[in-house]
């Protein structure tokens, strides 16, 4: 009797369906209907390129980009945050750092352990000052250059032209990119000097006094008006 009685619900089931299709009618379409079409986009890239070749655009944009990557190389953006120093100031730079994974060689010996302290200073000496000056300002680089030559120091720029500092004093300079020199040293004012002290690199920010004038070095004292 059970299986008489699902015979039937699936023979309904079957004829309710069929019934359905057959019943079904077509009511047109509903809208205009466009194909789809995908523009290739290395073809639009491409298609844009030839129209700036053909107008000049890209011998401009060439040209440009030259321009300001020379305006870049001669003077590189300054370093932000640094001012003259006024006062004098002193004191250590500790460069040890902390292994913070194993350090093996091509062979796979460990060189280095993960939580191992190492100082670069146990295997590298510092044989030349590395001095920070504002290459805008004539008082610390006439100070620099004077005190300081390219065998005893690295001059080293937060500010200013390296390019245009080394055709001028037939000398070597070097620039501070990104502060990272100066930053990772606690430097907050120039002029600054980093030189080794045993384990340590010792700082010193010094003031420095402003270059007198043609002017001012011509005028009489006030004690000879005086007199």
């Amino acid at each position: 009797m059970k299986r008489a009685l699902e015979t039937a619900a699936m023979v309904a089931l079957c004829t309710m369906t069929l019934s359905s299709t057959g019943s079904a009618s077509d009511h047109g379409v509903l809208g205009q209907a466009f194909p789809i079409i995908e523009t290739d986009l290395l073809t639009v890239i491409e298609q844009r390129l030839q129209g700036l070749q053909a107008s000049g655009d890209i011998d401009r944009m060439n040209t440009e980009f030259a321009r300001r990557v020379e305006a870049r190389v001669r003077r590189p953006t300054p370093v932000g945050g640094l001012t003259p120093a006024t006062q004098a100031r002193v004191w250590a730079f500790d460069p040890t750092i902390v292994i913070e994974k194993d350090i093996r060689d091509q062979k796979g010996n460990t060189i280095a352990r993960a939580g191992q302290t190492v100082n670069p200073l146990d295997f590298v000496a510092m044989h030349q000052a590395l001095v920070f000056v504002d290459g805008d300002d004539k008082a610390q680089m006439e100070w620099a250059t004077a005190r300081y030559t390219d065998l005893n120091a690295k001059i080293i720029l937060v500010a200013g032209s390296p390019l245009e500092e080394m055709t001028a004093r037939k000398r070597r300079f070097y620039f501070d990119q990104e502060g990272r020199l100066s930053s990772r040293l606690g430097i907050l004012h120039t002029p600054a000097v980093a030189e080794q002290d045993a384990k340590v690199v010792r700082l010193t920010e010094i003031k420095v006094p402003p270059l007198k004038t043609a002017a001012a070095a011509k005028s009489p004292s006030p004690a000879k008006e005086a007199s």
